[in-house]
């Protein structure tokens, strides 16, 4: 069971001294580091510490900010981290995925994150009605009618998932690096397994 710390600044010229000092004040067992953009999961040390994790060991950050960019990943992080059975603890916000208080807070923000999803559908159902009234105007016009497609499924080669999955389930490569394969956030990869029964 080990404490690991992840650091993060967003450019090679910004200082990781003050998230060092808090890191090394909870004895990490392993530090991972890096000068990158947090617009992205698809940062080296980060999947790095994802891969190195085991069950019962302890992410910790100095804020959420460190660790992530925008809700939606850092709570497909946490979660993809839960599953492992890793804890995750940030300082700034006092946030520990172990107690009570750290998980009400992770469903809140899944929550909030569920909402801020069910709004953008909403706007663009709306945008899409809006467009067929537009069309049917137009055709009622005798004009040439805007085409809209919407926006297009992603689409999976269910071959290569079955494959990669086969390589991840054997021990071969971690659910990460099959993800990374496949071009699938792990919220759609663990869609796809549970749907498979992979």
């Amino acid at each position: 069971m080990a404490k690991i710390g992840y650091i993060r600044v967003s450019t090679q010229e910004q200082n990781t001294a003050r998230q060092d000092a808090k890191i090394n004040n909870e004895t990490c067992d392993k530090v991972f580091a890096e000068k990158i953009s947090g617009k992205s999961t698809d940062r080296p040390q980060l999947k790095a510490m994802m891969d190195y994790v085991r069950e019962g060991d302890t992410v910790i950050v100095e804020s959420y900010s460190r660790f992530s960019r925008n809700t939606r990943d850092l709570l497909e992080l946490v979660s993809e981290l839960d599953r492992k059975g890793v804890a995750f603890v940030s300082l700034k916000e006092n946030v520990d995925t172990t107690t009570p208080q750290g998980r009400l807070i992770f469903t809140i923000f899944a929550g909030l994150a569920q909402f801020e999803r069910e709004q953008t559908l909403e706007r663009q159902a709306e945008g899409i009605a809006e467009k067929k009234r537009e069309d049917a105007e137009r055709k009622a016009a005798g004009l040439e009618p805007l085409t809209y497609k919407g926006r297009q499924p992603i689409s999976i080669d269910e071959e290569a998932l079955l494959r990669e999955c086969k390589r991840w389930r054997a021990g071969e490569q971690t659910a990460r690096e099959t993800m990374n394969k496949l071009n699938l956030k792990p919220n759609t990869f663990y869609r796809r397994v549970k749907e498979l029964g992979l």
